[in-house]
């Protein structure tokens, strides 16, 4: 080998301060590299403490812990609870404390008779106390003479026995008998008690435990993860009163601190009422009604219930609240198909009748009665206005005696399965619809008062006038030949004065108008024509004001809030203020969850409807300035009538077309009759027109290939 060598590492740092030589440049070293150290080991204890850690923060971990002190405190409060009504049933305590809860809530009169009630436990209790002075004595003489009257019962027993056997033994016999059956029991005894003195406080301890648990009486953290949330928790005294100190309301809190009962003398029983529970809430001095409705939210929260779950009414006694209360989730469930689809045999009465609308918070039926009751439904756009209003009307055509006269400024075709139901059917949006609505309306007024001139006695059938999106009408800007505006709340709005009208006098000879409306305000639902409705109906509402326009001041104030619904998740629900449906007394509104029908549903009860009438001829909006069929046009009012008088064939021309046939006569109806063989005839001492007549004329006259314009 020579000096050189490879290269495994060079130094290329020289020392410092030392001068390079040749003979140092040339040599090279070799640099062993060590490997690196392995890790030191982990120490035990550290290893330890991470796995207990992993261990105790699991989620098991968590579980098992929460059920060990769940179950324990249940246990442990059970015995606490148990003790509390052991000495309750043993002193005064619980009188003294009904006493001053009703003081602090101000009752004088309740506290002075929760006084004399512990004075009468005390005296009962004092006698007590003295007659165990002489139960000793007398429960000795009671044993002597049992023991001797049964030992005497037993030998005259034995004498009777031995008197049938003529065995002088058997005297006895009865006597020994009870002995050995006495010594038995003993042995029988004597085995049980050693078990039963083992078993015993496990017994024991399980009572309490259940007491413990009926009563949730563990810390909140220790509970099952659905209770601790809420989701399902029952509604008791505790939860109740909790909730309402919680409200923020100073009075009420320090009146529940003085009580006795921590504020359980304040509630009535808790009634299952529907899918919740309802409860009364006497409030303490000091305390007003409205200071709890306006913290409704904070309530519900405190109920571990969403606002909508929790409805606050104010029944006839003073200073008290109603709370109904939901099950969790239970208003988001349907309540299923309205029986005017179930029962395809349902038919109607008005007069006596009432319409299945839906159901209320409790689950019962809510039925409206319409005799005699001018209605109003209004409600945001989109939350099933139109759909609660044709409810009733559905049911209602079931009744073959009544008529409609029916306008829908949306035109939709949300109403045109009244088609062959209803005398008139409007549909559309435009000026030109709203001017044939306020037309509509005023003929309606004529009709009244040409039945209020009727002698007295006279029954009329009933007249329903249904305007779908009265908003429309009222905010209608177009003004008539006469200068007076369609729409508007002024005298000379022809819309509100024909409203008005049927309002002031309308159901004293059974002429109604129903109305919907979207958004009210004082410009589309003028003050005058809202108020002059009965039945008073709203779905969700966006302010309070709004709230009171639609259902007044005295609903509202009662606690009705409409404005409090849910938009687009409370669609159908209504909140209700008259005197046709049942309210809970002292209350001035319900909540009424309504039966959704579909269309579809809704075109098959119109059928029935329709086969239980005789073929109603609908007079459809007609564009004005078109030109006109005379005899096709009386050939359409006439119907399915075998035969029609006179009068009314003119009347129903007006309907049809105001300008075309508004000013005819008889002499005109005539005119065009005369010639084509449907001329018209006396039948009943009445003139008429025969339905076969005019389609014969009608049939003949076409295949001649002529056509009439007349008019």
């Amino acid at each position: 080998m020579g000096d050189n060598v490879v290269h495994l590492h060079k130094n290329t740092d020289p020392p410092a301060d030392t001068e390079l030589s040749a003979d140092t440049a040339s040599v090279t070293t070799l640099t062993v590299v060590p490997e690196p150290a392995p890790p030191a080991p982990v120490p035990l204890w550290v290893r330890s403490g991470r796995a207990i850690k992993t261990a105790a923060t699991h989620e098991n971990t968590k579980t098992a812990a929460r059920a060990a002190a769940r179950h324990g405190m249940y246990t442990f409060n059970g015995g606490r609870i148990v003790a509390r009504r052991t000495w309750d049933g043993r002193t005064g305590s619980r009188y003294e404390r009904y006493m001053r809860a009703a003081e602090a809530a101000g009752n004088m009169e309740l506290a002075a008779e929760w006084e004399e009630r512990l004075q009468r436990f005390r005296d009962a209790r004092h006698r007590r106390r003295m007659d165990l002075l002489h139960s000793p004595l007398d429960a000795a003489k009671a044993v002597g003479v049992g023991a001797g009257m049964s030992v005497g019962l037993l030998v005259a027993l034995g004498i009777v026995m031995a008197l049938n056997t003529k065995q002088v033994g058997d005297v006895i016999t009865p006597l020994t008998a009870t002995i050995e059956f006495i010594g038995t029991l003993m042995r029988i005894v004597q085995i049980v008690w050693g078990p039963a003195i083992t078993i015993g406080p496990f017994l024991a301890l399980l009572a309490l435990w259940a007491v413990g648990r009926k009563q949730q009486a563990a810390p909140q953290w220790a509970l099952p993860a659905n209770v601790r949330s809420g989701e399902g928790e029952p509604i008791t005294p505790s939860i109740v009163v909790k909730a309402l100190r919680d409200l923020g309301i100073a009075p009420l809190k320090n009146a529940i601190k003085e009580m006795g009962d921590a504020g359980a003398s304040m509630l009535g029983p808790i009634r299952i009422a529907g899918c919740g529970v309802e409860v009364d809430v006497t409030l303490p001095s000091g305390v007003s009604t409205i200071e709890v409705q306006n913290r409704r939210r904070k309530l519900a929260e405190n109920l571990t219930r969403h606002e909508h779950e929790v409805f606050i009414t104010i029944p006839q006694a003073a200073r008290t609240v109603r709370l109904w209360i939901a099950d969790s989730g239970a208003l988001d469930e349907p309540i299923g198909p309205s029986p005017l689809v179930t029962d395809d045999t349902m038919t109607a009465d008005y007069t006596k009748g009432k319409a299945p609308w839906g159901q209320d918070l409790r689950g019962d039926t809510a039925a409206l009665s319409l005799y005699q009751r001018h209605l109003l439904i209004t409600g945001l756009s989109n939350q099933g206005k139109t759909a609660a209003l044709r409810a009733l009307a559905l049911w209602l055509a079931l009744d073959r005696s009544v008529e409609f006269w029916m306008g829908d400024l949306k035109g939709a075709g949300d109403w045109a399965m009244f088609d062959g139901i209803a005398t008139r059917l409007i549909q559309g949006p435009t000026d030109e619809h709203v001017i044939q609505v306020t037309e509509m309306v005023e003929d309606a007024v004529e009709e009244m008062n040409r039945r209020l001139q009727a002698p007295p006695g006279t029954e009329f059938p009933l007249l329903v006038v249904i305007v779908d999106e009265a908003q429309v009408a009222f905010m209608c800007p177009v003004k008539g030949d006469d200068k007076r505006p369609y729409g508007g709340s002024s005298a000379t709005s022809r819309y509100y004065m024909g409203a008005r009208k049927i309002h002031n006098q309308g159901r004293a000879v059974n002429v109604l108008l129903w109305q919907g409306t979207q958004d009210p305000t004082d410009q589309n639902l003028p003050k005058l024509v809202r108020e002059g409705a009965h039945t008073r109906a709203s779905l969700a509402l966006g302010t309070e004001s709004q709230a009171r326009m639609a259902l007044g001041d005295k609903a509202v104030d009662g606690g009705a809030a409409p404005n409090l619904l849910r938009p687009g998740l409370d669609k159908g629900t209504l909140v209700v203020a008259s005197d046709g449906i049942e309210i809970p007394k002292g209350q001035s509104s319900i909540t009424v969850r309504t039966h959704y029908i579909s269309t579809d549903d809704a075109k098959a009860i119109a059928s029935r409807a329709k086969a239980l009438r005789d073929g109603v001829t609908t007079l459809h909006v007609i564009e004005r300035g078109e030109e006109r069929d005379s005899l096709a046009d009386i050939a359409s009012v006439v119907g399915d009538a075998p035969r029609l008088r006179t009068q009314d064939v003119l009347k129903r021309l007006a309907m049809l077309s105001e300008d075309a046939y508004g000013k005819w006569s008889f002499i005109d109806l005539k005119r065009v009759l005369d010639g084509t063989g449907a001329e018209p005839y006396k039948s009943d001492g009445v003139m008429v027109v025969s339905r076969d007549r005019v389609a014969r004329a009608l049939a003949n006259r076409d295949g001649d290939g002529s056509a009439s314009a007349d008019g």
